[in-house]
């Protein structure tokens, strides 16, 4: 039996409780907890200086995983009315029917719980109390204050989608330390050259929902430059990693590499955007990808050079 006659065969009871863990499962927004845990686990790595435990990782990545889960639940119910009016979100559950926002509240209250106590009681004190403070922090200080009222949202917003780095270093060594603040300022200044092209991407739906992100408000080459000036300072602040982390030839290769082409397609944009290129020239989404790119590379960097620390001279 194919799997499409499988699904035809099913209960119309049994159908309709598959689409509801479906629909609840796609309120946690799988694909950015995902992008959250690429940077939690190599930072483990450099707190340990070689290998966490097992179990460890896998207690923090559940922990985070629900702590991202419940934060996105309470992002979607609140933004349920502008997301119907994008294209881009008009098939999220609380648009579709698919789920109820009291029961989608509810989920995300229960989530909020479940992460909090999980990492309270099996990893420590500290990485739950970060991990409640992300939730807050976009929840609350993105999604209910700053989203709708100013051009800066994602700037300042972003500071939730940090908190992972600052969780992972205190899953091992129970406090935070300056590798793990750089790695957060890394994230920082990078969320904004992240984000902003996908704005450019859909600057119509954001303007039609009365989202007052950059290049809805702004020229497109102001935004450009300015995703210019972040980039560079983000791979200044990737570079001061190794003297304070003492990290090797690894780190810095990748720090280097990722980080030149990061700011050469920065620069490519910009270069489109002054010249009053279309959309098909553009191509913000290049950046975009890339940056999801970028990350991988430069905590990659981060989660081998401990583990093969080829030291600089001067740092060995």
């Amino acid at each position: 039996m194919t799997t499409l006659e499988s699904t035809r065969a099913l209960s119309p009871a049994a159908r309709s409780w598959r689409s509801t863990v479906r629909a609840y499962v796609a309120l946690t927004k799988p694909r950015i907890i995902e992008l959250l845990l690429v940077t939690t686990v190599p930072v483990m790595f450099l707190a340990q200086r070689g290998v966490p435990s097992l179990g460890l990782i896998i207690l923090t990545l559940v922990g985070g995983s629900l702590s991202a889960g419940a934060a996105n639940v309470f992002n979607m119910v609140y933004d349920r009315d502008i997301d119907a009016k994008m294209g881009r979100t008009q098939n999220r559950p609380l648009v579709t029917g698919e789920a109820s926002p009291r029961g989608a509240l509810i989920f995300g209250f229960v989530l909020t719980a479940v992460s909090t106590l999980w990492l309270g009681l099996l990893v420590n004190p500290l990485s739950a109390a970060l991990s409640l403070a992300a939730i807050v922090l976009y929840a609350v200080g993105y999604t209910m204050i700053l989203k709708r009222r100013t051009a800066q949202n994602i700037v300042w917003g972003g500071v939730a989608g940090c908190m992972p780095t600052l969780i992972g270093w205190s899953a091992v060594t129970n406090s935070v330390e300056w590798p793990a603040i750089i790695l957060f300022l890394v994230i920082f200044f990078w969320t904004p050259p992240h984000y902003w092209p996908l704005s450019m991407r859909f600057t119509e739906d954001y303007a039609a929902a009365g989202v007052p992100m950059a290049p809805v408000v702004q020229q497109l080459t102001t935004v450009a430059r300015q995703i210019v000036a972040y980039s560079w300072i983000m791979v200044a602040t990737s570079l001061a990693l190794v003297p304070v982390a003492d990290m090797g030839w690894i780190y810095l290769g990748a720090a280097v590499v990722s980080g030149g082409l990061f700011v050469g397609e920065a620069h490519r944009l910009m270069a489109a955007a002054k010249k009053g290129a279309t959309q098909s020239v553009l191509k913000p989404m290049r950046l975009f990808h890339f940056s999801i790119t970028y990350v991988t590379l430069l905590f990659l960097g981060v989660a081998i050079d401990p583990l093969l620390h080829l030291p600089l001279p001067g740092l060995a």
